[in-house]
């Protein structure tokens, strides 16, 4: 009877602790952040390439690496140097995603009030929710028309207003849109009265967020460009010195060694951090 007690007392010990520190998998698979492909794809998409295939990506940081290393290897003649300059050229393509999808998003994000606006309009007209997305294409914001247009064809190619719906929000690729895609889901399924207050609610939202977010940006961005140019330097600078001979046999030495790996470690954290102080928070794609 004892060992019976002390067993159960044993399990109903531990069921409270796996209740407490362990978490449900399905919650975790739920909530996890989405792994490298997933993000590549998603950069690509919000950059305007959702066809480029991730191998073309690779291929590009990789070519770039190869070319930054070998000019440098060949200027300056130190391994240890090339390797370091290489490996942050293998950055660049991806640099330049995120500041194409960063313009892109800027532009977007001040056409998509004007978006809101019509299709309000053409809720509170009578139109059905296909005719008012439709009429997206040839009423709304220009850079915006040729999704909504692919949308009114396959609408009208399948008569299927809900998977339409989700090749559009693909297509897209914008957390507003998600927002709205998802407002209209939800009075597609269940009906109701107030889209066209909830649309104008979003419209007034979004046009404070962009007059915000632009100030902010054009308070922030010679600071950024600042510490662009003062990470830059000093390689350029030991890019130029390697040209002489006798600097290329010091950085050969441990030592020198020791003094571009720790140069390059100190670049990339205050580069990171510079960019988590000052980074303004991006909306995210939470419905995705």
């Amino acid at each position: 009877m004892g060992a019976l007690t002390g067993l159960l007392l044993g399990a109903g010990l531990f069921c409270a602790w796996w209740a407490c520190w362990v978490e449900d998998r399905d919650d975790d698979a739920a909530g996890a952040r989405p792994g490298l492909r997933a993000r590549a794809e998603d950069l690509l998409a919000r950059a305007g390439l959702a066809g480029l295939p991730l191998a073309v990506l690779v291929a590009a940081c990789a070519a770039c690496a190869l070319a930054v290393a070998l000019a440098s290897l060949l200027v300056a003649g130190a391994p240890l140097l090339s390797l370091v300059l290489g490996a942050g050229a293998s950055w660049g393509p991806v640099a330049l995603l995120r500041a194409r999808a960063r313009s892109r998003a800027a532009a977007v994000r001040e056409l998509w009030p004007d978006a809101v606006d019509h299709l309000a309009s053409g809720v509170r007209a009578g139109l059905s929710l296909p005719e008012a997305l439709a009429a997206l294409a040839v009423h709304g914001p220009e850079p915006l028309r040729p999704a909504f247009a692919d949308f009114a064809d396959d609408h009208r190619a399948t008569g299927r207003f809900l998977p339409a719906l989700d090749r559009l929000k693909d297509a897209l690729a914008d957390p507003v849109a998600d927002r709205v895609v998802e407002a209209l889901r939800l009075t597609r399924e269940v009906g109701g009265s107030d889209l066209g207050r909830v649309l104008r609610s979003l419209s007034s939202f979004l046009r404070d967020d962009a007059r915000t977010r632009g100030e902010l940006l054009a308070r922030q961005s010679w600071t950024v460009t600042t510490a662009r140019l003062a990470v830059a330097a000093p390689w350029l600078v030991l890019l130029l010195l390697c040209t002489r001979p006798g600097t290329v046999s010091a950085f050969r030495e441990p030592a020198g060694a020791l003094v571009i790996g720790s140069g390059a470690a100190c670049c990339v954290l205050a580069y990171a951090v510079m960019r988590r102080v000052g980074r303004l928070p991006e909306d995210e794609r939470v419905l995705r």
